[in-house]
């Protein structure tokens, strides 16, 4: 391999983690609701609405006369504040919705999805006069974090702090984090063991005292929260503006990335890093004379086939399971067929 090769390569695969980021934290997202029982379908919403009021607090936060660059720290920690309290705020809706009324959840995320999609667009109109993005304002970017002491490695530095060496943004690095992080909380903690125990046995979590709706108010929350990030990301990260729909179908992605890995923290990592590399492979393959509609079915293309393939694994698992269970019980038979009658069974004479 040549150094430009190598140099292509890692920014090919710097080009992956940024693409990955946002997938792998609402897939990080909709794993927590899911392990407690909540199918959270409202990721998109969630990444929308965080995306919108984390470039709106950090347009009102920014200073009359100050320029984006020159503000401080306050404008972008506003609005990452405001985009995650959204976010969270409107996450417990949709259990409100479910857990306290009934609602049927998947119609429940939905309507939270509609919603976010339609209120953004509206205000977006009413506080910026454009209803398709923000350009016209000023808004902050979340920082960027550079790993230093990697210039001696040109193929190491190009990963670790990207094609043009400034350093992979915070929440990029933030999301590569959480997997271990949610690793260690959901099966080496009490809180994680309670909130697999309200989403595996409700009946019995709740006979043994634990507050199962509390609990699944409680890995809403924290859904919102990592599905915020990922919104934030998109809107003060990977752009420095929101644009209308900007999530793109990344929370329905992410929502296929919980299943496809199995509902576990590296499982979901496997599979976001599988819709990010085809999320890259469209951007490339964009630069070709392709028709253009037909790199952007490549996502979702790659999804339903992600679905597929992992639905017919697990319907060969369970075949196999069912063929193992069924020798086992045909062993069993034959064996008390063919033993002797015990001396106490036999009849008297």
């Amino acid at each position: 391999m040549t150094p430009d090769d190598g140099l292509a390569l890692s920014a090919l695969l710097a080009a992956l983690l940024r693409a990955t980021a946002p997938i792998l934290l609402a897939a990080l997202a909709g794993m927590v609701s899911e392990r407690a029982g909540v199918i959270n379908v409202g990721l998109e919403g969630l990444m929308l609405v965080a995306a919108f009021f984390g470039v709106m607090g950090s347009v009102w936060a920014m200073p009359a006369s100050g320029a984006a660059g020159s503000a401080g720290a306050w404008p972008p920690l506003a609005g990452a504040l405001l985009g995650l309290g959204a976010a969270v705020a409107l996450a417990l809706l949709l259990g409100w919705c479910h857990l306290r009324w009934g609602a049927d959840l998947i119609v429940a995320g939905i309507g939270i999805n509609l919603l976010a999609g339609g209120a953004t667009v509206f205000l977006l109109v009413l506080w910026a006069g454009d209803k398709g993005s923000t350009a016209r304002l000023v808004s902050a970017a979340l920082p960027a974090l550079h790993l230093p002491g990697l210039g001696g490695w040109p193929l190491l530095d190009g990963l670790l702090n990207g094609d043009d060496h400034r350093g992979h943004h915070v929440l990029v690095w933030a999301a590569f984090a959480a997997v271990p992080l949610l690793q260690a909380l959901l099966m080496h903690t009490r809180f994680g063991l309670r909130l697999r125990a309200a989403g595996e046995a409700p009946e019995a979590a709740a006979a043994a005292g634990l507050a199962v709706p509390r609990l699944r108010y409680a890995a809403l929350a924290l859904s919102g929260l990592l599905a915020g990030l990922g919104g934030l990301y998109l809107g003060m990260g990977y752009l420095t503006l929101f644009q209308a729909d900007m999530s793109g179908g990344r929370g329905f992605i992410a929502l296929a990335a919980v299943f496809l890995g199995g509902r576990t923290p590296l499982g979901v990592l496997g599979a976001s890093l599988l819709f990010g590399a085809c999320a890259v492979a469209a951007t490339r393959l964009g630069a070709l004379a392709l028709p253009p509609q037909a790199v952007q079915m490549l996502p979702a293309l790659a999804t339903l086939l992600a679905l597929l393939l992992a639905g017919w694994q697990r319907r060969r698992r369970r075949q196999r399971a069912m063929a193992a269970s069924f020798e086992r019980w045909q062993s069993d038979v034959a064996a008390e067929t063919a033993a002797p009658l015990p001396a106490s069974s036999a009849l008297p004479r």
